[in-house]
């Protein structure tokens, strides 16, 4: 790597729930640069959480990006002219990246419905503990855990 590491930036909090992760979450939907469009789905994928659980959408997502949360994950390392895949612990701020990631990409690949509906429900589900996301999670973790065998290979 060249010359020093961008700075992280500070992110202002969503103007309707005063939270760091909504922004977050609004940034990661955003397209071309439409915030406002952005910021809609997610308050109105909010207010179907609210209709629908009768809870806190807030919680809810909380609770939903804890259970989506990687903690191992594989990443490939060359040894000798073989490739491994190496099971390794993931990095707190990655932990969010492929929370949020899993979470968009299983509600974008829902097909029939507005978005903010698509969001709303892999929301609840992935609060629940189902759904793809979990399943997304489930498939990187059971990898991690079948290659055990090369987690020596981490150590170098």
């Amino acid at each position: 790597m060249r010359g020093k590491q961008a700075p992280k930036r500070e992110l202002t909090p969503d103007p309707k729930y005063n939270n760091i992760y909504v922004t977050k979450l609004v940034n990661y939907i955003m397209y071309d640069g439409k915030k406002t469009t952005a910021q809609r789905v997610v308050y109105d994928a909010f207010e179907v959480i609210g209709e629908k659980t009768k809870e806190n959408p807030l919680d809810v997502f909380e609770r939903a990006i804890k259970n989506v949360m990687p903690s191992l994950e594989v990443k490939s390392r060359r040894v000798g002219g073989a490739n491994y895949q190496v099971p390794m612990s993931v990095r707190g701020d990655r932990r969010y990246v492929l929370s949020y990631r899993w979470i968009i990409t299983a509600a974008r690949s829902k097909k029939g419905r507005p978005m903010a509906q698509k969001l709303a429900e892999e929301l609840i589900s992935a609060a629940n503990n189902e759904g793809e996301a979990i399943k997304k999670k489930q498939d990187v973790q059971r990898m991690a855990e079948a290659n055990r065998a090369f987690a020596h290979f981490a150590r170098r």
